[in-house]
C-alpha cells in the first residue's frame, strides 16, 4: 500500500511458486524478498534469482537480525537488507536509493557503449560479458559490477567503504567482509594463482587496486 502511494506498481506473491514464476517472466525493477516463507529459505529464493539471466534489484527484509545473516544475504547476492521491525519510510528510501543506483549504472554502461580491455581481460558492459584469455567468466551481477568497477580504473586504491558505496550503493559499518568474501571469489576466477594475485591487488592499510599489467 506505502509503495503504491509512493506510485509504484506492486505485485505480491505469498507463494514461493507464484514468486519464481513472476521472476522468471523478468522486467521487475526490484523484489523485496522476505525470508520468512513457508516451506522454504527465502535465502533459497535469492540464490535461484542471482542464477537467473536477468538481474533483478533484491532488498531482503526479515526479522533474522543477526549480523550472520545480514552478511550471508548479501554474500548470496542481495543488494540491501532490512531487518524488522522497520519503518516503512526506511523502507521507501532504500528502495528508491537502490533503483537510482542500478539506473547509474546503467547509464554508465550506455555511456561507455563499448568493451574494456586491460590487464587481459575483456569486458562487455552492455552484454555484462566478461573474458580472460577469450574464456568467458561465470561471474556472478555482483562479482561482475566489482570487476568492471576495477577495471575501469586501474592503479586506482580503494578502501572497502569505497567499494561497498560504489559497487553495492550503501556504506554501512560491518558490511566490509562481504567485500573481503566478493574479492576472494573473483581472484579465484581471474587470477592463476589466487594466493599470489597479480590483477586485483592488496594495498596494506589502504585497501585494493586492479594492477594495470599483469606482467
Amino acid at each position: 500500500m506505502h509503495l503504491r502511494d509512493e506510485g509504484l506498481e506492486v505485485v505480491h506473491c505469498s507463494r514461493v511458486d507464484q514468486g519464481l514464476e513472476q521472476l522468471e517472466r523478468g522486467g521487475w525493477d526490484a523484489l523485496v524478498l522476505d525470508l520468512m516463507l513457508p516451506g522454504v529459505d527465502g535465502l533459497e529464493i535469492c540464490r535461484r534469482a542471482r542464477a537467473m539471466t536477468r538481474y533483478t534489484p533484491i532488498i531482503i527484509i526479515s526479522a533474522r537480525s543477526s549480523e550472520v545473516h545480514r552478511i550471508l544475504g548479501l554474500e548470496i547476492g542481495a543488494d540491501d537488507y532490512l531487518a524488522k521491525p522497520f519503518s516503512v519510510l526506511e523502507l521507501v528510501a532504500r528502495l528508491r536509493a537502490l533503483l537510482r543506483r542500478v539506473e547509474a549504472l546503467a547509464q554508465n554502461a550506455r555511456l561507455d557503449a563499448g568493451s574494456i580491455s586491460v590487464n587481459g581481460l575483456e569486458i562487455d558492459p552492455i552484454a555484462r560479458d566478461a573474458r580472460l584469455a577469450g574464456v568467458t567468466l561465470e561471474l556472478t551481477p555482483r562479482e561482475f559490477d566489482l570487476l568492471y568497477f576495477f577495471a575501469r580504473q586501474p592503479g586506482k586504491v580503494f578502501s572497502r567503504i569505497d567499494l561497498l558505496n560504489a559497487v553495492w550503493g550503501y556504506q554501512h559499518d560491518g558490511y566490509e567482509h562481504t567485500v573481503n568474501t566478493h574479492i576472494n571469489r573473483l581472484r579465484a576466477k581471474v587470477e592463476t594463482d589466487p594466493a599470489k594475485p597479480r590483477r586485483i591487488l592488496t594495498v596494506w592499510g589502504r585497501g585494493y587496486k586492479f594492477a594495470e599489467s599483469a606482467s
